[in-house]
């Protein structure tokens, strides 16, 4: 579950705080009708957006994720710089200036929804793919997991949009631009590494390292876009507390008292959700990924083109290891345990065609991939599906399991 949560919230965070200062803005600059329209076109049209890319993205293979990124890069930086061209010409251009600044900023929200939504929305086909059924309680612990991630960022959107509404044009202007700026450094260094990739532009040691320090440490586009937001709103709730707005009565002294009360809520409540999101993405992300140390290969009698393991070996109803060095030096590990209540055995490589050769560990009497967190079904290991071990041939005999060096030797690229 907290993997899952972890890396919900690092997919949606930078782009929910984006969503919800522009929508904060929206609110500020634009009449009541045409900010309805925007909020209808925005969020139903990104939204639609998202859903098809992450359906091209999953299930066929028609979308170049690289070219797409570059698209929707490039339509997000256009559409940032028009609605300033036209916030700017809004006087001259009068009602139609407020239209086409509307325009922009939708596409601006929309493009960052198309980017953002489908890295999360396909963390469920993940879900899918390593669970047997979407009813047993590993698959519903990651989907609650994932839920979380969706509702702590959407509460932190929701409650930065309200803030952001609450002040001067001139300052939502600043806040606005300050992280959409900090976003357009983050896609302008991920469209230098995939033009470097692609071979569309020729080698360059300067946009390489740049691209490659952007892309390994996109994590502080999404700290430095949690502190500036943090910044904002700390510094309008401590804004709110010096307000003294004229009032000729106590009755609508009491008004003006309850509004920016509602406004210093709405300002702790943003607080909040930055503060959980940020541990979230580092702390608990720590703790949920922390590396799980495999047991040890135990020793086996190699002979006869064959490794055997005697029952003895593995009767304690425990996870046992047991590996094959190749001519290469390649080990290729595989697992035994004997099924509870059985005298039968869950025999598969210590790798799935899922996870690759991440391998298995034994957790409370569970047998638990080291990648995804599947609890496996200790019955159906040595079974095809889902996140299991690969199946391998072997016999009984003897008061053995005879495991053929051939078979292993068959998934030597599982372990290179």
């Amino acid at each position: 579950m907290l993997k899952y949560l972890v890396s919900s919230t690092e997919q949606l965070i930078m782009g929910m705080v984006i969503l919800g200062v522009t929508f904060g803005l929206s609110a500020l600059i634009f009449n009541p009708e045409l900010k309805k329209r925007f909020n209808y076109v925005t969020l139903i049209g990104g939204a639609v957006m998202a859903l098809l890319m992450t359906y091209f993205k999953v299930y066929t293979n028609k979308v170049d994720t690289g070219i797409w990124n570059l698209r929707i890069y490039s339509v997000t930086f256009i559409s940032f710089v028009l609605f300033f061209i036209f916030s700017i010409l809004k006087g001259r251009l009068k009602e139609r200036g407020e239209t086409l600044q509307a325009v922009c900023l939708s596409v601006f929200a929309m493009m960052n929804m198309l980017y953002y939504l489908p890295f999360y929305l396909e963390l469920v086909n993940n879900i899918i793919q390593v669970e047997e059924s979407m009813l047993s309680t590993s698959a519903i612990y990651k989907t609650i997991g994932w839920i979380l991630g969706f509702v702590l960022t959407l509460v932190a959107a929701i409650s930065a949009a309200k803030v952001i509404s609450s002040v001067s044009e001139k300052k939502a202007y600043v806040i606005f631009t300050c992280i959409a700026l900090v976003n357009t450094v983050r896609e302008l260094t991920a469209a230098f590494g995939i033009l470097l990739a692609k071979r569309i532009i020729p080698s360059n040691h300067t946009l390489f390292v740049m691209a490659k320090y952007g892309t390994n440490y996109i994590i502080v586009f999404v700290v430095l876009t949690l502190i500036l937001a943090f910044a904002a709103v700390v510094s309008i709730w401590i804004a709110s507390m010096t307000q003294k707005e004229p009032y000729s009565n106590p009755a609508e002294h009491r008004k003006i008292k309850a509004k920016w009360r509602n406004r210093r809520r709405w300002c702790v409540s943003t607080v909040v959700c930055f503060a959980l999101s940020l541990v979230t993405i580092t702390a608990v992300n720590a703790y949920a990924n922390q590396e799980v140390e495999l047991s040890p290969i135990e020793d086996a009698v190699v002979e006869d083109d064959a490794v055997w393991v005697s029952f003895e070996q593995v009767a304690d109803g425990h996870l046992h290891r047991f590996g094959y060095t190749t001519e290469d030096g390649v080990v290729i590990r595989f697992i035994v345990i004997k099924k509870p209540n059985s005298s039968a055995y869950g025999i598969g490589l210590d790798a799935c065609d899922i996870c690759g050769e991440t391998g298995y560990y034994e957790k409370d009497g569970q047998v638990v991939c080291n990648l995804c967190d599947v609890v496996m079904n200790i019955n159906t290991i040595g079974f095809k599906g889902g996140c299991n071990p690969i199946v391998i041939d072997y016999s009984i005999e003897n008061g053995h399991i005879k495991v053929p060096v051939e078979t292993l030797v068959e998934h030597e690229k599982e372990f290179k």
